[in-house]
C-alpha cells in the first residue's frame, strides 16, 4: 500500500491476504513506526534543534527563520496533522532574539506560500516586489523554499504514496491516534 499507493482491495490477490488483514497490517505498521520514531521525529523542536535551525538559516541570510513550510502537495491536509501548526495556532513559537533593519523580534518565523493563514510566524512572498531590495528578498525567499520542494520531489519520485494523503479503503485518514 505504501510503496505503490494502492488500496487494500487491489492487493488481495497479490498478497493472498484478505482486505481486512491488509488494512490491519497497515494500521499496525503505522503505529509501530510512530512508536519507534515518534519521540525523535514527531516532536516539537527542542532547544538544540532550535539553535541549529536558527544558525543554519542565519548563515543563509534569514535571521530568526525556523524553516520553510511548503509541502507542495495538499498542504493544508498535511499541516492538519502537524503539532507545529497546533502550536502556531495557539500563538506559541520558539522564543528567539534577532533584529532586522533596526527592529527587534522575539518569535521565530517560517517561510510560506500564499495559501497559508495570515499569521505573524508565516512570512509570505511579496506579491509585487518594487525595487532591488524587495526583488532580491523575493528571489532569496523562493530559493530557500525550493529546498523543501526539492526534498519532497525526491521522496515523491521514490515513493508514490508521498504524492497524496494516504487513506484506507473506507476513506478514513491513516494517521496515528
Amino acid at each position: 500500500m505504501l510503496a505503490y499507493d494502492a488500496s487494500a482491495d487491489s492487493l488481495v490477490e497479490c498478497l493472498r491476504l484478505g482486505e481486512s488483514a491488509i488494512i490491519e497490517s497497515m494500521r499496525r505498521f503505522v503505529h509501530s513506526v510512530v512508536d519507534v520514531f515518534g519521540d525523535e521525529y514527531l516532536r516539537s523542536p527542542n532547544d538544540e534543534d532550535t539553535a541549529r535551525l536558527l544558525a543554519t538559516n542565519e548563515r543563509r541570510g534569514f535571521p530568526g527563520m525556523m524553516g520553510s513550510i511548503d509541502c507542495s502537495l495538499n498542504d493544508i491536509d498535511v499541516l492538519h496533522w502537524s503539532h507545529l501548526l497546533d502550536d502556531l495556532a495557539a500563538g506559541e513559537a520558539p522564543k528567539v532574539q534577532y533584529s532586522i533593519n533596526g527592529h527587534h523580534y522575539t518569535m521565530g518565523y517560517y517561510l510560506a506560500d500564499d495559501i497559508y493563514s495570515e499569521w505573524a510566524t508565516f512570512v509570505k512572498p511579496i506579491p509585487s516586489p518594487v525595487g532591488r531590495k524587495q526583488q532580491h528578498f523575493v528571489l532569496q525567499q523562493a530559493a530557500a523554499r525550493k529546498d523543501v520542494e526539492r526534498a519532497f520531489g525526491v521522496l515523491q519520485s521514490r515513493f508514490p504514496i508521498v504524492k497524496g494523503a494516504t487513506r484506507l479503503w473506507d476513506g478514513t485518514p491513516l494517521a496515528p491516534s
